[in-house]
């Protein structure tokens, strides 16, 4: 008898790419996919996915692991279970951030974050840099350094007082990216507007859950946008923009992307299924929905899915931020905080994934292509992990989840694999669920059990990619007036 060609066959199941669905078996040899056809000859191990969507593992781009908040509060989820969470979720690859605070050295804080990642990440993972300080050593020569050893995408926030960064040391971020071929990323508010109404708002007495969502102004998303759009087009410099909100929001992507400028959005499912209601309930306990920026209306989660439709928004994440309800974390400052105390951020690694698949698929809402597009290939391709990572394609790591599409379930806190200790979607009644998921050909997760140990997650060290190149198109090029500013490039 011969040996057998493959490790492992995925046998009989519907697979599913950014562009087609076909029926097929998939042959993994080692940590790649090495064949796809029907039927293949036999492997070592089989799993029997008659009935079943086998689809590429998802990537999540953007969550918060292991963090220290600029406040001085921890995050609940260590790496270890974070990325077990991930996994049950179905999704096999993690872009979490290396965040720098004030006074710190940047080089040595991701010297940090990759040894708590080595020691407890049970899925591959990259980091998005955090710049809260940009001094002259950090952007001349940390950043500039670790974009070489594959750290390609630069974080920045807009708001928060600890955080933010003004607009000309901006200015100087989005060209030491551009010099060094990194995507900037960015969390855009107006910081005035923002702190402006919550002064106003405390001083009234509003001091519940429920006016955190009322101080971010929507009128603070869409300015921040044109603001941060215009500086990056002064540079040439592609941007993305986290978690869109807005229906206003969207649209100013939608006419920036139209200009021809390199502009990149993402949205999240608490902007798609979650509103400003939901933290409109009695004493702190609207405190477990409170993010920034907040869930809006309606009427906004429509103009989301619009967008996500058209391809305005290329990407989902989770914006995962777990905060327990104690006073570890959402209730650091007592028993009785206004809405400014409390700390932001939802937890969301686990149920990204089905949330958005009950909603896609199972609704027909936009289609299961569109659903692997958004949750695995358009985040690998943007980020530079295709086609490593994103697809069922030959020659690609063999991460991998199975769906059963008919399996009913309906969240809640105690199925949570993550220590956050609640879920702000519980009782929502899902149809689609991940039953087995592969990382690099092992299986990680079955039939809701884990089978990985802590540690066996791989760093992926990411080059620039085409989302951080620039596009040939100065500001300069459009207006004559600032071929001088150009010229300073």
């Amino acid at each position: 008898m011969t040996n057998p060609a493959y490790d492992l066959v995925i046998r009989g199941g519907r697979v599913a790419t950014a562009s087609d669905v076909f029926d097929a078996d998939v042959g993994i040899l080692g940590e790649k996919i090495a064949a796809i056809g029907s039927p293949l000859t036999p492997g070592k191990r089989e799993i029997d996915a008659r009935g079943k969507l086998v689809l590429p593992g998802g990537i999540d781009s953007h969550c918060h692991i292991e963090q220290l908040s600029a406040a001085g509060i921890m995050n609940a989820d260590t790496f270890e279970s974070a990325t077990a969470s991930a996994a049950f979720g179905g999704t096999t690859t993690v872009i979490s951030f290396a965040a720098q605070h004030v006074g710190m050295n940047l080089t040595q804080v991701v010297e940090e974050y990759h040894a708590l990642a080595r020691k407890g990440a049970m899925i591959d993972y990259a980091f998005h840099m955090i710049v809260a300080d940009p001094t002259r050593e950090t952007l001349e020569n940390d950043l500039p350094a670790l974009v070489k050893q594959g750290h390609s995408s630069i974080k920045i926030f807009m708001t928060y007082e600890r955080l933010k960064v003004d607009d000309e040391p901006l200015l100087d971020i989005l060209l030491t990216a551009r010099q060094s071929g990194a995507l900037l990323c960015a969390h855009a508010e107006n910081h005035g507007i923002i702190s402006w109404m919550v002064k106003r708002l405390l001083k009234a007495g509003y001091a519940d859950p429920k006016y955190h969502a009322i101080s971010h102004a929507r009128i603070s998303e869409a300015e921040a946008f044109n603001r941060l759009i215009g500086m990056a087009a002064l540079i040439d410099q592609p941007i993305m923009i986290f978690h869109v909100s807005t229906a206003e929001g969207a649209r100013v992507i939608r006419e920036a992307r139209g200009q021809g400028l390199k502009v990149f959005a993402e949205t999240c499912p608490q902007y798609l299924f979650l509103t400003a209601d939901d933290l409109d309930k009695p004493g702190l306990e609207g405190a477990k929905w409170m993010c920034s920026p907040p869930p809006r209306r309606a009427a906004d989660q429509e103009a989301l899915w619009q967008a996500l439709a058209l391809g305005d928004l290329q990407t989902v994440s989770s914006d995962h931020a777990p905060y327990r309800f104690d006073d570890t974390g959402k209730l650091r400052a007592g028993r009785a905080p206004n809405f400014k105390q409390i700390a932001n951020g939802l937890p969301g690694l686990e149920t990204r994934l089905p949330l958005l698949f009950d909603a896609m698929i199972s609704k027909g809402r936009l289609g299961l292509e569109k659903f692997v597009e958004l949750t695995a290939t358009a985040p690998a391709k943007i980020y530079n992990l295709h086609p490593r990572k994103g697809s069922i394609a030959v020659g690609a790591d063999a991460d991998i989840a199975i769906w059963d599409p008919a399996r009913e379930v309906t969240l809640s806190d105690a199925m949570m694999h993550d220590r956050t200790g609640y879920t702000p979607f519980g009782g929502f009644k899902l149809r689609g669920w991940p039953v087995t998921v592969l990382s690099r050909g092992r299986i990680i997760v079955s039939d809701g059990k884990r089978s990985v140990e802590p540690g066996s997650g791989r760093f992926l060290a990411r080059s620039g990619g085409e989302a951080a190149r620039p596009t040939g198109r100065l500001a300069a090029d459009v207006d004559p007036e600032q071929n001088f500013g150009a010229s300073l490039l």
